[in-house]
């Protein structure tokens, strides 16, 4: 008798490849297709925000500044050798400009009695309003407000409170008033940058977005210009010449600006962003979002996304990165112009070329931007920047001339282009959920070395030593920089709109993906 044969054992079924979801980043970009007139004129319109944000960060150069002063007879040994006027007799000498064209010499600060840190504390409060502002507004674009009515509104209050700075009457009211202009200015170039990136499709993402750096160059340039010919006028002037365009800007976005088709979705508001894909896009619509369906993330509110991207491990080592270098960064970007005085340069000459070395980094990151590894043109440009800063720290103590100029405008260039490759960086870091809240604390941490910048500037002019600020800000953009050696590499990657889809895409947890350090 034969002896039965087993059974063969079941076989399991072929394990198959996840399947990829369906993402709206697809969807969109089907629907938008090529850049169009109307989606560049939105995106044009957004990105003019940047020009009174660049006025409001920077006036206080101007505003604040301290003339220069002479001796009434220049014969006199005693005022000819006075490295300052405080101690001199109020006859013995006056200053180059009417004592109106700043509050350093209206109000008499750099000879006031106080802490040294005194004469800076308008702009540290105007910084600080800045970072509570974007820590209290933070996620309000991302949630309730929605892009557009953020970046109006923003610029709205900025704009009522300037002109209400013209009326201060001292000192402290000065900073209370500019603290208040700083905390809402605080989410204006987060709301610009994002809405103008998220009208557009993503072959045009990189070069909208160094649209608004663009912009924010005009904006700074054009500060010189308006501060000299206000130059023998008083310095409240120099506020409603910033504050009025500003408002018209503001209603400006509110009537002629559309609300981010992305964000719309992502809200479960399909029909408005029907509506506003139709306004901004030339070809007829073909794409339906039927079968979009919300997963939860959105319904973030105003504390949820932050608190997501805390949740997640490789969220907040993302983010804790790119704040780190993004203080350094700031310190230098905001504090440099503050300082550029005391290196014995025309006030309006030196803040020029400033301003104009943000064009260049403008556009080398605009045409550049596809061709950029981020992660490496941070870290470049950081260690660039602080080796500037300390030969311009340098020479500023030995006397020299163009070379520390030199340094300081290339250390300068340095900044800027890291701040502008930097912020690119976190948008492509971070999904639309919580994309907006995400730049916007890499922006406060930016702002944050900025409150630090103008006390240790105005430490220096004190003891007369106004350079040693440049090599402090060489030491710690240098040490911070080094922070984004261990984030992911983002160029040629799509963007996602969800944590789970950034999960898949990257592998995150696996050991897969682009979360490879670059120093592993």
């Amino acid at each position: 008798m034969e002896e039965a044969t087993p059974p063969p054992p079941p076989t399991k079924p072929p394990l198959l490849p996840p399947h990829k979801p369906k993402t709206l980043d697809d969807l969109l970009e089907r629907c938008m297709g090529a850049l169009c007139p109307s989606q560049l004129a939105q995106a044009v319109i957004v990105s003019l925000a940047w020009v009174f944000d660049a006025q409001q960060t920077f006036i206080n150069v101007f505003a604040d500044a301290a003339p220069a002063w002479t001796c009434a007879d220049p014969s006199d040994p005693v005022c000819a050798h006075a490295p300052n006027p405080c101690a001199l007799p109020p006859s013995s000498w006056s200053y180059s400009l009417p004592s109106r064209a700043s509050t350093a010499s209206d109000w008499s600060l750099a000879c006031a009695r106080g802490p040294a840190f005194l004469p800076g504390l308008p702009a540290s409060s105007f910084f600080a309003g800045c970072l509570i502002g974007g820590l209290a507004l933070a996620t309000l674009a991302d949630s309730s407000l929605g892009r557009k009515r953020a970046l109006s509104l923003s610029c709205l209050l900025m704009s009522i409170f300037s002109a209400a700075t013209a009326a201060a009457p001292n000192v402290w009211v000065y900073s209370l008033v500019r603290f208040i202009v700083g905390f809402f200015r605080a989410t204006i170039g987060t709301s610009a940058l994002v809405l103008s990136t998220e009208l557009v499709g993503k072959k045009w993402r990189g070069e909208v977005g160094i649209l608004g750096f663009v912009c924010f160059t005009v904006g700074f340039s054009s500060l010189p210009a308006l501060a000299y010919y206000n130059r023998y006028s008083s310095w409240r002037l120099l506020y409603l010449y910033t504050s009025l365009p500003a408002l018209v800007y503001s209603l400006c976005v509110h009537f002629f600006v559309r609300e981010s088709p992305r964000w719309l979705l992502v809200r479960g508001r399909k029909e408005e962003a029907l509506d506003a894909l139709k306004s901004i896009t030339s070809s007829p619509l073909t794409c339906s979002f039927s079968s979009v369906c919300g997963n939860g993330d959105n319904d973030i509110d105003v504390y949820s996304a932050l608190k997501a991207l805390c949740a997640k491990r490789w969220a907040l080592r993302r983010l804790t990165g790119v704040m780190v270098a993004g203080f350094g960064v700031g310190m230098v970007y905001y504090g440099m112009p503050l300082g550029v005085g005391d290196l014995g340069f025309n006030l309006y000459a030196s803040v020029t070329f400033n301003a104009l070395a943000e064009l260049p980094s403008a556009l080398i990151t605009l045409f550049l931007i596809e061709r950029l590894n981020r992660r490496t043109s941070v870290l470049a440009c950081t260690a660039s920047c602080a080796v500037l800063s300390v030969t311009c720290a340098v020479e500023g103590g030995r006397g020299g001339g163009a070379v520390k100029m030199g340094a300081e405008v290339g250390a300068f260039f340095c900044a800027c282009t890291a701040f502008n490759v930097l912020l690119i960086y976190s948008l492509e870091l971070f999904p639309t959920c919580v994309r907006n809240s995400a730049v916007a604390m890499v922006r406060q941490a930016l702002v944050l070395g900025g409150v630090f910048a103008p006390a240790l500037v105005a430490a220096g002019r004190r003891s007369g030593r106004g350079w040693v600020s440049f090599g402090v800000f060489g030491a710690v953009v240098g040490f911070c920089g080094l922070f984004v050696a261990w984030l992911p590499e983002t160029r040629g990657g799509g963007i996602c709109d969800t944590l789970e889809e950034e999960e898949y895409k990257d592998g995150v947890g696996k050991g897969g993906g682009l979360e490879q350090p670059l120093l592993a």
